[in-house]
């Protein structure tokens, strides 16, 4: 078609549409000159009119006379952009890993290209390389997103009229490793005295390492018995938890008399050093692997522990809405990677059979009505 409304989503979930124009015109030299546009007037009707002026333009030898159409950049030379359209918008930890994923993967294989050139050959082609150089799908896709996120960015900046359709490769859900009630048992008994209320918290709130190194006292009500995970750290860099939104996370009694027993004047931090200063990621990395190795455990890490609690929770029944707002996953299909360990799930399942259903009673070998 040579007219079609444009449609996509912006960063804050919104629709925004275009109309644009597609022209191939063929001169009398033979030569096929493709002229892509979105219209100055933001309706088919604009949209068909501007389409017959192009055409005409065209063919009188006056399109772009005197003008200099801009030149397509290639993918490298687009990268400025895009940094600071991610920069905008992304947290520093997500900033960072897009541009060791560019630096690395995308830039060596699609930096010398036009944007426009980049075609679904170049897609399959650079993960048939990855793949042959041992990268893991999952490291794959990651660099694959970020390609599609770029074309997409380009395209809401009208560098591009459409965003080239990025498909990622099928992975397996990756397994996660939680401790049994046992084990934590076990990891909080060997961790040291100074490192236990964190430890404690962890399990008992399902809070990220980054979010229990951020935790200052203003979040806490030891009265209420509640916390609200409102910050973040990432390598120094202080922001709102992963997701961008607060969430509050009540205080059960274990985390309750721990934290009220953990009360310093050190500053605001509720976790930090003798000096007040917040806790940095070798030091609490370092004291779980002492921990669970003096607790004849395997080497498990600060995440160990979310997974732990989320496990708990599910294996006592917590409907899994209330652990995705606990764990403050964004969307439920996170959180359904812990369905299994749900030990009624199934059994509850198919007593919804049992009884009359919808006036129609079976399971004897007969059906009465």
């Amino acid at each position: 078609m040579s007219v079609r409304l444009r449609k996509w989503k912006t960063k804050e979930a919104r629709v925004q549409e275009a109309w644009w124009v597609d022209v191939k015109f063929q001169h009398p030299d033979g030569r096929v000159e493709r002229v892509r546009k979105a219209s100055p007037v933001n309706t088919r009707r604009g949209a068909e009119q501007y389409e017959r002026e192009l055409r005409q333009a065209l063919l009188a030898g006056t399109y772009n006379r005197g003008t200099t159409e801009p030149e397509m950049p290639t993918v490298g030379g687009f990268i400025e952009r895009f940094l600071t359209y991610s920069s905008n918008n992304n947290k520093a930890s997500t900033l960072a890993a897009k541009q060791q994923l560019l630096d690395s993967h995308l830039l060596p294989t699609f930096g010398n290209l036009k944007l426009d050139r980049v075609g679904k050959a170049d897609i399959e082609t650079f993960k048939a390389q990855k793949r042959k150089e041992g990268l893991a799908p999952k490291t794959i896709n990651n660099a694959l997103t970020v390609l599609r996120t770029l074309f997409t960015v380009a395209v809401e900046q009208e560098v591009l009229s459409h965003a080239l359709r990025v498909k990622l490769l099928k992975v397996e859900k990756p397994d996660f490793d939680f401790l049994t009630f046992e084990e934590a048992e076990r990891i909080v008994s060997a961790t040291d005295p100074e490192w236990r209320t964190m430890v404690l918290v962890g399990l008992h709130t399902g809070l990220r390492r980054g979010e229990l190194i951020a935790l200052q006292w203003d979040a806490l009500d030891l009265v209420a018995g509640r916390l609200l995970v409102k910050r973040n750290v990432w390598r120094g860099h202080f922001g709102t938890p992963k997701g961008g939104r607060s969430r509050e996370v009540p205080l059960n009694a274990v985390a309750l008399e721990a934290l009220k027993a953990h009360r310093h004047l050190r500053g605001a931090f509720v976790f930090c050093d003798v000096q007040g200063t917040y806790l940095k990621n070798d030091a609490c990395r370092n004291a779980l692997l002492r921990a669970s190795k003096r607790a004849g455990l395997r080497p498990i890490g600060w995440h160990t522990l979310r997974h732990t609690f989320a496990s708990h929770l599910v294996m006592r029944g917590v409907p899994l809405k209330a652990v995705q707002e606990l764990l403050g996953h964004a969307s439920i299909e996170m959180t359904m990677r812990y369905a299994h360990l749900s030990p009624d799930v199934k059994k509850d399942a198919v007593r919804a059979l049992e009884g009359h259903t919808g006036g129609t009673r079976y399971g004897t070998g007969r059906i009465s009505q």
